[in-house]
Formats: structure tokens, sequence, C-alpha cells
């Protein structure tokens, strides 16, 4: 099995800044991304915001657990990449670009699910299910989250 990749970009009426604190606040956001279970945080950075964490995430086929080690770029990226987990590999990036009164909010992954995951992920269809799964939660949440803020 390769990789599984996508991104999804939504445009979310608010400024980049407000989907960059939203998106950034790892804690919280297992109450608006469908698919995000639990964050445990063991490092933060001098801003308070999470650099080292352990994700447990819903794949659709099963539950994945990932230590993410996560960079910000103030107000217009984070990006994490796994150093380890339940995949072989697994990297991510949320990017922000005002566009007038909205913000255009990329959410981008890149996993490979090795060999054992890649088994579960047989079948028609199946990577396709699981990928829109993953970035349709993600996009969709921040969306409606910073919006009703």
């Amino acid at each position: 099995m390769g990789l599984i990749t996508g991104e999804r970009t939504i445009e979310i009426a608010a400024p980049a800044d407000d989907c960059f604190a939203v998106a950034a606040d790892l804690e919280r956001a297992v109450s608006w991304q469908s698919t995000l279970q639990d964050v445990d945080v063991h490092e933060r950075d001098s801003k308070g915001r999470p650099v080292v964490a352990t994700l447990k995430s819903d794949a659709k086929v099963r539950t994945i657990t990932a230590r993410w080690r996560i960079d910000y770029a103030e107000y217009t990226r984070i990006a994490w990449q796994q150093d380890k987990g339940d995949v072989k590999a697994l990297r991510g990036s949320w990017t922000f670009v005002e566009a007038g009164d909205l913000t255009r909010a990329t959410y981008a992954l890149e996993v490979d699910p090795g060999r054992m995951l890649g088994l579960l992920l047989r079948g028609p269809g199946m990577v396709d299910k699981v990928r829109d799964y993953l970035l349709d939660g993600a996009a969709g949440g921040l969306k409606q989250q910073v919006e009703r803020r």
C-alpha cells in the first residue's frame, strides 16, 4: 500500500489569526474535529502551544495513536510530523491565507499506513473513503468552530 495523500481548502469568514488560534489549540480540537478522540500534550513552546503531543484519532478502519512534533509559523502555518505511532509515517499541516474578508484554510495530510493498517484499507474505494473522512472532518470542523466564535 502506498501513501495516502490529500488536502482540503475551505473559506472561513474570519481573519487568519482567529483560524490559526483555533487550530493551534489542540486540546480543544477534540470538541470540533470529528476524527480526534484524545490529546495528551507532553511539551509546550514559550507561548504555551503544544510542540510534542500524542493524539488518538478515529481513522474509520481503526483508532490510530500518533506522537506528533509540531511547528508553528505565526498565523500562516501549523505543521506536524509523527515521531512514533501506529502508522509508518504521518505528516500534516494547516495553512492560512487571508483573501479579503475570508481566510483560505488548507488542511493537508500525507500518511504511509504501513503493512498492517494497509491490509485494512483494501477494497474498492476504501482509501478514498478514509482520506475524505479525515480531511473533511478537520476542514469542516475548523470552519464551524471559527465562525461560531
